[in-house]
């Protein structure tokens, strides 16, 4: 992912894509600064955390800007999540998250809400950006009750 990322910035600069290789370098930046702070590899599962914060911070940018009535901010964030979501695995069906989450109960074996900790620990890493977690919790604490 980071090498995509790198190539992404040089054909952003290619293409004179200024919003794109803003968002890029961004990114690169925000990864760079992640392995210098704490001292980790770069690898996917950095790359793919420091993406899930960026879009994060873009949605609730876009939910504060549009109470505020700033259509031109909303539009400009709009614009680098999607950059973003571009970067992200592709999300995962229902079914295959149904089939996840009894897997995950299979595994783990719950015997009730209280142990809704341990199925969303076991799950977490395999979903990680591939679906939304509220969402997520929601579909266990179903199957859960």
């Amino acid at each position: 992912m980071y090498d995509k990322i790198k190539s992404g910035i040089v054909a952003a600069m290619k293409a004179h894509d200024k919003e794109r290789l803003a968002v890029l370098r961004m990114v690169k930046a925000a990864v760079d600064l992640d392995h210098i702070d704490n001292k980790v590899e770069i690898n996917d599962d950095l790359v793919l955390s420091v993406i899930l914060k960026q879009v994060k911070m873009r949605e609730d940018s876009i939910e504060q800007y549009s109470k505020s009535a700033r259509s031109d901010l909303v539009e400009k964030e709009t614009i680098e999540l999607n950059i973003l979501k571009e970067f992200l695995p592709a999300p995962l069906t229902e079914e295959e998250l149904d089939e996840l989450i009894t897997e995950a109960i299979e595994e783990v074996k719950p015997t009730g809400m209280k142990d809704m900790g341990k199925v969303m620990g076991y799950l977490s890493p395999k979903v990680k950006g591939r679906t939304d977690q509220k969402a997520l919790s929601v579909k266990i604490k179903e199957r859960l009750q």
